[in-house]
């Protein structure tokens, strides 16, 4: 396996019926927009019309379902399941997690919409009279709806469907995956391509859009800073083409540490930004206006949620609410994936509130920081031709407000710098996403595959800026989120079976800790009480495992051979586990799996001398004997099955006692075939391969 590894860099993992209709799909769009952009944008016109005029229901509802699905999901009892086995531990501290949240939560449109939407609120509010007391805190209230909880809940759908179903159930980190409570095996057929090449388009066209968006910017920025530079489309293809080629350096080395290095870049540049603009700014009306426009976020959620004014019939909503909102649907494939695969070991409450909290606490106050500032300036100091300014370029913005700030200048070209680097890590990151969906779920991809992508997502910002600029950008990010809504709700449908059928698994297969026989005689109990204060040390343990274990489970698969339930028993060495498996005839089931794992541990302070003295002897007498002392371990074997460790030890148990124990998870798993209203179809290799990983990912034998 290893000699072949280096193939892997080489070889195609394309998987073709995914791959080949995006790409037909892609291309027809850019041969028929170069062809014509003049008919092309008005096509894009008419089509945001209709979508917006008959399907700007079924956004809004699907959208307030998303938020309501994850939010009880994670109130309720399944909010303790974890995403992955339930001895996993989550990969990342609290802090690093929190802050790659932090660092997801950034992005193009932070930077483009912070100044320019609340002032184009301010100015055309969707109701009321304009420029008023009242248009201003209706211009951030409407800013806080449409990127508050319900982005958050888009990506964290998205997010949370992948982790469950990738690191619980081992299956590929696609969106096929979330399909196979409801259709089994069928994901790798038509079905599950069709499903994927919906998540390549969306993902497409939302980094078309973010690439667009950032191209303007950079474009109104350069010439900011140098009015010879003109803001037109031929300086941003060139922009799109020289930070695509940067993008594209990125994805082909492989320089996973230079894109890391890169988005901790983006996060203290947008952090120093706004933190800039808060001190030198209108410090306490920030802070005051953010309060009571969270306040009232909260207070109106659920009016705003179902509002699609109705009865006003305009134009406004086609063009914040369900652009946005359409804009996050699109490019969630991307952003939950990325969640996902940070996320692992969480637990669903933790994942849902963290996800929910961080992300969208920050959003609200840059929006506070920079929306604020401007409103301020407009209000109180006289500035009201930045609304003028706002209207007639969007992208120019950010820009104009710094103008009014200490350090402009610096602070412009530093803006600047780090809209480049938003649209370099986007590219890459989204090139990985893309090429990992057409590859079926594979990570490890040929470098020309991914390059290959990476220039797609160029081609179209492109053709779409030329074929119509923003409203173009708008039309398709809206009509490649209608099928995407579809699939997201039928993902919902799909993790709430999952969750359900789970469900009467942990009835029927209720853990069993310290199971041991009722006490008979002075020999059991005296067994029990030296194996409660016992500490073994490792070849106590490993011992165990390979004899009585390994006897045991060989007795008793001969029973079930005898039977006619074929069993095989396995002894690994590294790390030391024994287990057995039994072959279930049931179609598309999980075989049963029962395991005795070695894991070692601290040994706790309280433990007397003697308990501790075997499995610490070679400590005393050295020179550092009381620090090796302090950190001396101790060994316990630990079942496991598919589900994860069960956290209880069976060192010392006689083999009569284990042979029990396996037969009562035995039993208890066939109770679950039985009643279970429906089974949760499993793909018997990845699950092993998942398993058999365990060891390095999860840090087997370290507490």
């Amino acid at each position: 396996m290893a000699a072949a590894q280096p193939k892997a860099n080489w070889k195609s993992t394309i998987l073709m019926p995914v791959a080949l209709p995006a790409v037909i799909l892609i291309l027809l769009l850019v041969v028929g927009t170069i062809s014509n952009p003049d008919a092309a944008g008005t096509v894009f016109s008419n089509t945001l019309a209709y979508i917006t005029r008959n399907f700007g229901w079924f956004y809004m509802l699907s959208v307030a379902i998303f938020l309501v699905f994850i939010v009880l999901v994670a109130t309720s009892k399944w909010g303790n399941i974890k995403l992955g086995p339930d001895h996993s531990e989550p990969q990342y501290s609290f802090v690093s997690w929190f802050a790659m949240l932090f660092s997801a939560g950034y992005g193009i449109a932070l930077l483009f919409f912070g100044v320019a939407e609340p002032v184009l609120h301010y100015a055309l509010p969707p109701q009321g009279a304009a420029q008023t007391l009242d248009a201003a805190k209706q211009a951030m209230q409407i800013t806080f709806f449409h990127w508050g909880f319900h982005i958050w809940a888009i990506y964290g759908l998205v997010g949370l469907v992948l982790a469950y179903f990738a690191f619980r159930h081992g299956l590929p980190l696609s969106m096929r995956s979330a399909l196979y409570p409801l259709i089994g095996k069928r994901i790798h057929g038509p079905i599950g391509h069709t499903v994927d090449i919906v998540a390549i388009l969306g993902t497409m066209f939302g980094v078309a859009t973010s690439l667009g968006l950032s191209v303007m910017q950079i474009n109104t920025g350069l010439n900011y800073l140098w009015p010879t530079i003109p803001i037109n489309n031929t300086v941003q293809v060139i922009a799109i083409a020289a930070i695509t080629a940067l993008a594209l350096f990125s994805v082909v080395a492989g320089l996973d540490k230079g894109v890391k290095n890169l988005s901790v870049l983006n996060m203290v540049l947008a952090t120093a930004l706004m933190l800039f603009v808060f001190t030198v700014g209108p410090t306490l009306f920030i802070l005051e206006t953010f309060l009571q426009n969270t306040g009232a976020y909260l207070n109106n959620i659920i009016e705003r949620t179902f509002n699609l004014q109705a009865y006003e019939r305009s134009d406004w909503i086609g063009n914040w609410t369900l652009f946005i909102f359409g804009w996050t649907i699109a490019w969630s494939p991307f952003v939950g994936l990325f969640i996902a695969k940070i996320s692992r070991g969480r637990t669903i409450r933790e994942f849902v509130f963290g996800v929910l909290l961080v992300p969208t606490i920050f959003t609200f106050f840059w929006f506070s920081v920079l929306g604020e500032t401007a409103l301020f300036a407009i209000m109180h100091e006289g500035y009201t031709a930045l609304i003028a300014e706002v209207q007639d370029n969007n992208a120019i913005a950010l820009f104009k407000l710094l103008e009014t700030l200490p350090l402009t200048s610096i602070v412009s070209f530093l803006t600047v710098i780090l809209i480049i680097t938003f649209f370099v890590t986007s590219s890459d990151s989204a090139s990985l996403v893309i090429d990992s969906l057409a590859a079926g779920g594979i990570a490890n991809t040929p470098a020309a595959q991914r390059a290959f992508w990476a220039i797609a997502e160029g081609v179209v910002a492109v053709v779409l800026l030329l074929a119509g600029g923003l409203h173009a950008l708008q039309s398709m990010t809206i009509l490649s989120a209608l099928p995407f809504a579809i699939i997201l709700l039928i993902a919902a449908v799909g993790m709430w079976r999952a969750l359900a059928i789970e469900t009467h698994r942990d009835k029927s297969l209720e853990q069993q800790r310290q199971n041991r026989p009722a006490a008979g005689s002075s020999s059991a109990w005296k067994r029990r009480l030296a194996g409660i204060v016992d500490y073994p040390d490792m070849d106590h343990v490993t011992t165990y495992i390979t004899e009585d274990v390994m006897n045991a489970m060989n007795r008793l698969a001969r029973g079930l051979d005898e039977q006619g339930w074929p069993a095989k028993v396995t002894l690994e060495s590294a790390p030391c586990r024994a287990f057995l498996e039994v072959e279930v005839h049931k179609p598309d089931q999980l075989d049963f799996l029962y395991e005795v794992r070695l894991r070692d541990y601290e040994t706790p302070a309280f433990a007397s001398p003697s308990s501790a003295s075997s499995s610490n002897a070679e400590t005393v007498g050295s020179p550092d004997a009381a620090n090796q002392e302090s950190s001396a371990r101790y060994y316990r074997a630990e079942v496991f099955l598919h589900r994860g460790g069960l956290d209880y030890d069976v060192y010392g148990y006689t083999q009569e006692e284990l042979i029990g124990d396996i037969l009562d998870h035995f039993e208890r798993y066939l109770s679950f075939l039985q009643i279970s209203p429906g089974v949760l179809p499993w793909n018997m290799a990845e699950h092993d391969e998942m398993l058999q990983d365990k060891p390095s990912e999860e840090a087997i034998g370290k507490a």
